[in-house]
């Protein structure tokens, strides 16, 4: 499902054909657009703590630019008629955001999410016995409030602050401001469907709580919840060798070229915190680094289930990383096989381990061996410094910081003002928006277009990265994987994903034109 245009036409008409099965090739090895979906061996049997995404900007809501939004969704592949458990977090697990702001490789700041579910365990009377309900909802009301009555089960969570190492202190919380301080909030229960929650849209917005964290001067927001999948891939054919169908027509990088979205009907659990951009420079400059991880018990024994509660395992000992993301699509394409699982247990700060996988990339050197009778040559110049810059310091005037420990993290230089909805470039930096990937990623950001054209060297073709044009004769290709994507996909204020995808009823025209289309 992957294409490539060319600058010139001439060459685009030579080069088409060829070009078109390479960037086709990229799908072979990859999860496209989704980031990291299932894309280590371990992670794909745990899907409560598999991140899939992670996103860090500056607020473009109007008047919430001195704020920085940070995305990590979880819980992959969720269908929305996932009754009748629906899908929650694991409460035995420690989902974490961590933000470094001197440069460094270990985090200056942490932002601690833990989870509980309770079960309020309804009963109906029959035949002269109380019996519990089978369901996540009693039938009692509309499901309109937090904590609503008509629940069976809730889930809240806690959220701490961590100022220095994430595991050398014990997380100070955050308060609820908007329910007058408490250190709990709730998060609403997931779109079952039309019958048990008439207005969703109205009912999750009541979830988004103002917060106040400790050293921190500001107002905070925080939501956890159930949104839509916002990535299009077509998982089934991509990894059926690019089983794909596609149109004999000239190649246009707008054009939809998967015959099927395999996410179009998928959500996903998103932890979405706003911070002031005070609270997390610290004084120490305007460039920070971010990523997110999630963490399991090192040891769990099987217990019969606490009275109030869902999870039927306690956890014993430390606690031990199994998931990590900071920039896009980096363990599907650039970690070997072999190592997959090594990097989501890692710490940016022995990055150093993987270091022949960014200076010596196989994904530009496969797409040559497979196609370069056809012309398509991978970038000559090793080590690669211009993939060094793009994935582990931050590029030089743009999120480099004046002293920076190589590793892998997602970079934003706060100081650069965030481009308002409507006017963003879905290509960000390469599309000479500054407020975009790799400066961070927002929402609208097409990040496999993007890295696609990094890998093949596109920022030697602008002298960046220590590389220059004749190190990269594919490197002015504008490759594409035909899911075009921009900012107005989304909303333009927080939570900015838009609602997940009900349950019930079903959409009968979506089902036959899906069926049709197969």
């Amino acid at each position: 499902m992957f294409a490539a245009t060319v600058k010139y036409p001439a060459l685009a008409k030579a080069l088409a054909p060829a070009l078109f099965a390479a960037a086709l090739a990229v799908t072979w090895t990859s999860p496209t657009h989704a980031s990291s979906h299932r894309e280590a061996p371990f992670i794909a049997s745990l899907p409560q703590v598999d991140a899939t995404d992670f996103y860090m900007f500056r607020s473009y809501e109007a008047g919430r630019e001195a704020y920085v939004t940070m995305v990590a969704n979880y819980l992959p592949l969720q269908d929305p008629y996932g009754g009748p458990n629906y899908f929650k977090l694991d409460p035995n697990a420690l989902y974490e955001i961590h933000i470094v702001n001197d440069g460094g490789a270990v985090e200056n700041v942490t932002f601690q999410f833990k989870v509980q579910n309770t079960l309020d365990d309804n009963q109906l009377t029959v035949g002269g016995k109380k019996v519990s309900i089978p369901l996540t909802q009693n039938g009692s009301a509309d499901v309109a409030t937090p904590t609503s009555p008509a629940l069976n089960v809730h889930e809240t969570y806690t959220l701490g602050v961590i100022y220095g190492p994430r595991r050398a202190s014990a997380p100070q919380p955050v308060l609820n401001t908007t329910k007058g301080g408490i250190t709990t909030f709730d998060k609403p229960v997931d779109y079952i469907g039309d019958k048990t929650i008439s207005n969703y849209i109205a009912y999750a917005n009541k979830h988004i709580w103002d917060i106040q964290i400790p050293g921190c001067s500001g107002i905070g927001r925080v939501f956890v919840g159930q949104r839509k999948d916002p990535f299009v891939v077509n998982l089934g054919e991509t990894f059926d060798l690019v089983n794909i169908k596609f149109p004999a027509t000239e190649l246009n990088p707008l054009a939809e070229f998967a015959t099927h979205d395999s996410l179009a009907d998928a959500n996903v659990t998103a932890l979405m915190l706003e911070v002031p951009i005070t609270c997390l420079t610290q004084g120490k400059g305007t460039i920070i680094g971010g990523w997110t991880t999630a963490s399991l018990p090192a040891s769990r024994s099987l217990t019969a289930a606490p009275a109030n509660g869902l999870d039927p395992t306690t956890q014993t000992g430390s606690y031990v990383q199994v998931s990590r993301l900071g920039a896009p699509l980096v363990n599907e394409v650039v970690i070997g096989l072999k190592d997959k699982n090594k990097f989501n247990a890692s710490e940016p700060k022995d990055d150093g381990q993987f270091a022949d996988y960014v200076t010596n990339p196989t994904l530009p050197a496969l797409l040559e061996i497979l196609f370069g009778s056809a012309g398509v040559k991978a970038p000559t110049n090793f080590p690669r410094t211009d993939l060094v810059a793009a994935f582990l310091t931050g590029i030089d005037g743009l999120n480099k910081p004046t002293t920076v420990t190589v590793s892998e993290m997602l970079r934003l230089n706060t100081a650069i003002a965030p481009t308002s909805f409507g006017a963003q470039s879905r290509l960000g930096v390469l599309g000479g928006d500054n407020a975009g990937f790799p400066n961070g990623r927002r929402p609208g950001d097409d990040v496999v277009d993007i890295e696609l054209r990094v890998a093949m060297g596109v920022l030697c073709t602008l002298n960046l990265g220590g590389c220059k044009p004749s190190d990269a004769p594919a490197g002015s290709l504008h490759y594409t994987d035909g899911a075009f994507i921009h900012d107005g996909f989304f909303h333009n204020v927080f939570p900015y994903l838009h609602a997940p995808l009900k349950g019930s009823p079903n959409d009968d025209n979506a089902i036959t034109a899906k069926r049709a289309s197969k």
